[in-house]
């Protein structure tokens, strides 16, 4: 089944699982029953040969979901071992039920044990649910790290045990899954942070719930996909000319770093900008004009000297190669000084966690790092609940926020709502990356797009382009591997023009 958009809290899936067990009659026992079939199926889709299965099941009702499983793994004719962990005896309700029928099938069941993993061909982690918020440890992460060094590949059920279903942080220890299969409702945690790792390829099964009752657990998280994005850019007039398409002012490039500010300045060109300028150190004008003609490259000494730039600007990309020192301090000051809309970056973003201020329309992208000296925390704090980080930033400095990282989020203080990218790859951790957000981000601000829509059109089409980009390998990749493929996914995105 394809992959929906919306993402939920394990709360909210609790809350889905009500409604239909209570309100629309399904009983429990059905739903787990399904649960077990979409994971055994995805099973026998993904590892076709695996012959010998071992299902590692907890006492809750995602342990319940792995003896189904389990069970129709021996019905099919695999060789099929359930080892259970916890108080297995006192299980009770729908997942008792589900054990006593796997036992009746023939499955035999064990006390997990480490050495009892090898000699398989895939192990279902079916530990621990959603419901995780203590931190793993005794057996229950023993057995996790027996599960992840036994190098069997693992399909997950509903989450990676040990994986935080709302944040996707790791809570002491978590199944590293190839796979995991996850119902009713996409949850959060498995698109960011940690998540992006443990889960694996993510799969999903709505079980058969009635369709309307999504209507009743509004999700405040989507994430970002190509048919969501598409026609948000419209197509070009046939009488169009550079001036309605945007005018982008990049400011950075001190003394040493003049890569930084033409990346982002070709980046917004590629984004669909109209026209780019750049202010950056006098030492490096005359270089970065002539390798890229197309910028108008402006060397600025001072804020006097910025002025006239601002005025000409409909929007302002400012951090790039920025600096610390005062020539960069003076021109972060001086934009600051206009009203237009920004995209802030790099050491523009260490300058406001020094001096903090709000302004409603500019769009920050920091990282993990910088988002942690904006907010006084430890970087570990901030991917530990990515998605509270986001809300706070935008809560202390307005405007939109561009979490980067594994699982991209993009939280609006306009709308309230969180977006998560899940397109990118680690080929991405290159120096300049950053640099090319930070331009196509202001490239589409400058055509018209608002700001939250200007950052989720700009996160997606530069993971989606890192994605093009490593299509020969993850390892080796620039940044400015990046700007064609850039041009080509915004071009398929494009809409009719109007007549």
């Amino acid at each position: 089944m394809k992959l929906p958009e919306a993402l939920y809290t394990a709360a909210q899936v609790r809350e889905l699982d009500r409604v239909v067990i209570e309100e629309r009659k399904i009983p429990g026992a059905k739903l787990m029953q399904r649960a077990g079939e979409a994971a055994f199926d995805l099973l026998r889709t993904r590892w076709p040969r695996a012959r010998r299965i071992v299902v590692v099941c907890g006492p809750g009702n995602n342990g319940g979901d792995g003896y189904v499983a389990a069970r129709l793994a021996c019905e099919a004719g695999l060789a099929v071992l359930a080892l259970s962990l916890g108080a297995a005896e006192k299980m009770q309700g729908d997942a008792g039920t589900a054990r006593k029928q796997c036992k009746s099938a023939g499955v035999s069941i064990k006390n997990f044990q480490a050495d009892l993993l090898a000699g398989h061909d895939v192990i279902v982690d079916a530990l621990l649910g959603i419901g995780l918020e203590r931190v793993v440890d005794g057996e229950w992460r023993a057995a996790i790290e027996a599960i992840n060094q036994s190098r069997i590949p693992v399909l997950a059920v509903d989450v990676p045990s040990g994986l935080h279903a709302d944040t996707g942080r790791v809570s002491g220890a978590a199944v590293r899954a190839n796979a995991t299969m996850t119902f009713i409702g996409l949850k959060a945690g498995l698109f960011t942070g940690a998540g992006r790792e443990h889960g694996g390829e993510i799969f999903f099964n709505d079980l058969d719930v009635p369709p309307d009752i999504y209507a009743k657990v509004p999700a405040l998280v989507q994430r970002l996909t190509e048919t969501s994005l598409h026609g948000l850019i419209p197509g070009r007039r046939r009488d169009m000319h550079k001036g309605d398409a945007g005018h982008v002012l990049v400011i950075g490039g001190d003394r040493g770093m003049p890569g930084a500010a033409r990346l982002a300045g070709e980046a917004a060109y590629r984004a669909g900008a109209g026209l780019v300028m750049l202010a950056t150190h006098p030492e490096h004008a005359a270089h970065i004009s002539a390798a890229r003609p197309e910028l108008i490259v402006h060397g600025v000494a001072s804020a006097e000297e910025l002025r006239p730039l601002l005025a000409r600007a409909d929007v302002i990309a400012v951090g790039p190669g920025l600096g610390r020192g005062e020539w960069g301090d003076a021109l972060f000051g001086a934009a600051l000084d206009t009203k237009l809309p920004m995209v802030v970056d790099a050491d523009a973003l260490n300058t406001l966690a020094a001096d903090p201020l709000m302004h409603m329309d500019w769009i920050l992208t920091p990282h993990p790092g910088e988002a942690a000296r904006m907010l006084g925390m430890t970087k570990e704090e901030i991917q530990a609940d990515r998605f509270a980080a986001a809300h706070e930033l935008v809560a202390s400095f307005g405007g939109v926020c561009v979490l980067k990282g594994a699982g991209t989020l993009v939280a609006s203080l306009y709308d309230g709502v969180v977006s998560v990218c899940d397109r990118g790859n680690p080929g991405m951790a290159s120096g300049g990356m950053g640099d090319v957000l930070t331009g196509v981000i202001a490239g589409l601000r400058a055509q018209g797009l608002i700001s939250p829509v200007a950052a989720r059109l700009g996160v997606w089409l530069h993971a989606a382009a890192g994605d093009d980009a490593a299509g020969s390998g993850e390892i080796g990749i620039l940044a400015s591997d990046l700007l064609p493929h850039i041009r080509n996914r915004l071009n398929r995105l494009v809409g009719h023009a109007d007549r």
